[in-house]
């Protein structure tokens, strides 16, 4: 059986100043941590704000799983489809991330491995 959990919610920001002032701005409210980048800002695991807007008319919604490669089956066979330009791999080549085609209320949503969070 495939287990699934929130991983993390991402937000569009048009830029870098905007995401590093959203992810501040969640670290001051809840005393998240702030964590910098290479695209994103994160506050806390739980919120990532994208440097410049990526997937998603409003961002997207990382489902951690412990095998991206048996959630994606598990999702193809009850009808859903991924976007195999997104797929990301591990060094080993284990599947480790992929977005699927469709968008839920304007949120891109993708597999992301997470074996330590899934219980």
């Amino acid at each position: 059986m495939v287990k699934y959990t929130l991983a993390h919610v991402g937000l569009n920001a048009a830029n870098e100043e905007e995401a590093r002032k959203t992810a501040e701005m969640f670290c001051t409210l809840f005393g998240f941590d702030v964590k910098v980048g290479n695209s994103s800002v994160f506050a806390g695991s739980g919120i990532e704000v994208m440097k410049t807007p990526y997937k998603g008319k409003n961002g997207h919604i990382a489902i951690g799983t412990p095998d991206v490669s048996a959630a994606k089956e598990d999702l193809e066979a009850r009808g859903f489809a991924f976007d195999p330009a997104t797929a990301k791999y591990k060094a080993d080549g284990t599947l480790n991330a992929i977005y699927l085609t469709e968008e839920i209320c304007g949120f891109a949503v993708h597999l992301v491995g997470k074996k330590d969070e899934i219980k």
